[in-house]
């Protein structure tokens, strides 16, 4: 696969130096015992009803029941990320763009049957996620790169298609978009998948500075994606309001074993309307 060079290094902030810090350490169970079960591990939440009858299982059998339900709704939020990339061919190109251990990449390619390149700023990140694709034999179709999203490297025009999964809040939305813009086709398509704080009251919310701080990240207002959007020659043609459908996700995540302390700012956010969780699919034009 061709790509542009570039000498610019990678991690270009101390911003940036922090947060692949970040996630170069971490090691948060809540994110590997999920992908054990299956060998797909996700950075992001889950959508969807769970099982109440996993809460009802013996002791034994509990928490191993929450696990698969948490991680059944992980794959059913990339699963509908996915099927709003519209029609993708094998010969087409996608980019994940902040790909984490590279879940939704495979997805990708196991539904589109094409080529798939992720980007992370987070070195152990991109090891494991290449690890990860030889394993579940599809390396020579699913790449992972040590990139800065912000500017790829890859040739202008290249991919079909780019996602986004709850990594937008590490970044400029402005500069982010300009780089979207440049990579995709024209009429080819942009999913984000992210947290947002309500523009009237989140900027506000303790909840919401709570979850910021968790995850050294700084949540956007909602009306900074369509700005930057805007700006950036990508149209939406479909906003989807997850917040509901996300609740049951956190509920049974804070029931669980691999809970992290996190999950009542989240809920508490959600339920008060100071965050949102959209979806927002965008065609480059």
């Amino acid at each position: 696969m061709t790509a542009a060079s570039t000498t610019k290094p990678v991690l270009r902030t101390n911003y940036q130096k922090s947060v692949a810090e970040y996630w170069n350490r971490e090691r948060d169970p809540v994110n590997l015992r999920l992908g054990d079960i299956d060998g797909i591990y996700h950075h992001h939440y889950g959508i969807g009803d769970y099982d109440p009858g996993v809460l009802e299982l013996p002791e034994t059998a509990r928490d191993k029941a929450i696990i698969n339900e948490m991680h059944r709704l992980e794959t059913a939020q990339a699963d509908f990320l996915l099927d709003h990339l519209g029609n993708i061919a094998a010969s087409d190109r996608l980019l994940d763009a902040g790909s984490g251990r590279g879940g939704t990449s495979v997805m990708a390619h196991k539904r589109f049957g094409c080529q798939v390149d992720g980007v992370t700023i987070s070195e152990s990140q991109v090891e494991f996620a290449n690890n990860q694709a030889a394993n579940l034999g599809v390396a020579e179709s699913v790449r992972f790169h040590f990139r800065n999203m912000l500017d790829t490297g890859f040739d202008t025009a290249s991919r079909r298609g780019i996602w986004t999964n709850e990594t937008t809040m590490y970044v400029d939305l402005f500069e982010l978009f300009a780089e979207f813009s440049r990579l995709l086709e024209y009429g080819g398509h942009y999913v984000c998948i992210t947290g947002c704080s309500n523009d009237v009251t989140g900027l506000r919310s303790k909840a919401v500075s709570r979850i910021d701080e968790h995850y050294t990240c700084n949540i956007h207002p909602r009306s900074e994606y369509f700005k930057a959007m805007a700006a950036n020659n990508l149209i939406p043609i479909n906003v989807i309001d997850l917040t509901a459908q996300t609740i049951p996700y956190w509920e049974l995540r804070a029931k669980s074993s691999v809970a992290t302390g996190i999950e009542d700012p989240f809920l508490t956010a959600y339920r008060e309307g100071s965050f949102h969780y959209l979806l927002i699919a965008a065609d480059r034009v």
